[in-house]
């Protein structure tokens, strides 16, 4: 995701158009592949529609604002954007602080060009889990998430997940063990929830366990590093460290779980992506979580918008919800186990059936080009060719 940030807001900022005209165009003189030259932003929409923003702020948040909006959004920033800031950043300082407490005069564990400190047990991993998981909570209270809507039929305990039983009037309780959480992507608010509620692992960008704060913060949590600068002969890869701490927290309940957002990218929480298969290569059963983000006037989701740009206007509305729906685990037949592409595609008809989603077969690529557009950046093939992460 960090990665993905980067290079979206590397991209130029499209100064205000005139109100007759407020969505930029691809200029006439494009030479892009994939659009023709009388391209129109209606015609961007319906191809990249997984990317397009509805809300009031209109495409990039960039678009003219209704004068109601204008006064509610120039209260929020007056006295409401300040003091969510000065919140949210004593509840991570806070949190770092036991992260620090909590691992002092230990080592890291070093294996496989990973550092993490998930494994500890005892006292430790017990107040950095318990403290993680409620204080994720309090910091989406503060930026308006005052109620999660969970429409699942079951909790959560201890790594497994609670069902209740379709028989007489006395339920019994079933735990079922699973490997890891796939779940939709909307938002990098799609990792406090998951903090809050399972406190899993997942994966991020190598330089995230360098930032001040969270960094270690991402130790603590076990995430697994991207490492493309590494050439070490008998380094397994990410898609190995990730199959293997799947199949562990699948046979040890006391293992951090992991998340996975098979989709590769972000949308804007109204289509599934076409699902990678590294989540699935363990051969392990998971559970299918589908988050949304119902809003009135700005949307939570992580589109076709700048990261601080989000975060401002999301820090500057009242109110924001979550709407999560929790899949009973998923155990793949051997049909699935002996072909993770199958296994990958089954779950994703799953949730969009289940979640009421429309499936899509664009990626991240698409989504770079749909961006580009928007920006008038006609340098296509660059925008084609960069790694996907």
């Amino acid at each position: 995701m960090e990665s993905e940030l980067k290079e979206l807001n590397a991209a130029p900022a499209a100064p205000p158009q005139p109100e007759s005209d407020s969505r930029p165009l691809l200029k006439p003189e494009s030479a892009n592949p994939v659009s023709s030259p009388s391209t129109s932003i209606d015609e961007l929409e319906k191809k990249y529609a997984p990317y397009v923003r509805f809300d009031v702020y209109g495409p990039m948040g960039r678009g003219d604002l209704p004068l109601v909006e204008k006064f509610l959004l120039g209260l929020a920033l007056i006295f409401l954007l300040p003091v969510r800031v000065a919140a949210g950043t004593a509840i991570v300082v806070f949190y770092y602080l036991i992260c620090r407490f909590c691992t002092a005069f230990l080592a890291p564990n070093r294996e496989d060009e990973q550092e993490d400190f998930a494994h500890m047990g005892g006292w430790r991993r017990a107040v950095i889990v318990r403290s993680g998981r409620f204080l994720s909570r309090v910091l989406l209270f503060v930026f308006g998430f005052y109620s999660i809507s969970d429409t699942s039929g079951g909790g959560e305990v201890d790594g497994a997940v609670i069902t209740q039983s379709a028989d007489s009037n006395e339920s019994s309780e079933v735990l079922e063990g699973y490997g890891a959480i796939v779940s939709n992507h909307v938002s990098y608010l799609d990792i406090l929830y998951h903090m809050s509620s399972s406190f899993p692992s997942f994966v991020a960008k190598r330089s995230v366990a360098k930032l001040p704060l969270i960094g270690l913060v991402s130790k603590c949590l076990g995430c697994i590093y991207v490492q493309r600068e590494s050439k070490s002969s008998d380094f397994k890869g990410v898609s190995g460290v990730i199959t293997e701490r799947v199949q562990e927290a699948f046979q040890d309940n006391f293992a951090p779980k992991m998340l996975l957002f098979p989709e590769g990218t972000t949308t804007n929480g109204d289509y599934l992506l076409p699902f990678k298969s590294g989540a699935f290569l363990a051969k392990a059963p998971v559970v299918p979580v589908i988050l949304r983000y119902p809003y009135q006037r700005f949307s939570p989701a992580w589109d076709s918008i700048s990261g601080v740009r989000h975060v401002i206007l999301l820090l500057c509305q009242f109110v924001n919800y979550i709407e999560v729906k929790k899949l009973p685990v998923y155990h793949p037949s051997e049909q699935e186990k002996a072909d993770p592409k199958l296994y990958a595609e089954n779950v994703r008809q799953l949730m969009a059936r289940e979640g009421n989603l429309i499936l899509s077969d664009i990626g991240l690529a698409e989504k770079r080009v749909y961006h580009a557009a928007l920006n008038g950046n006609i340098s296509m093939p660059t925008v084609l060719h960069q790694k996907e992460d």
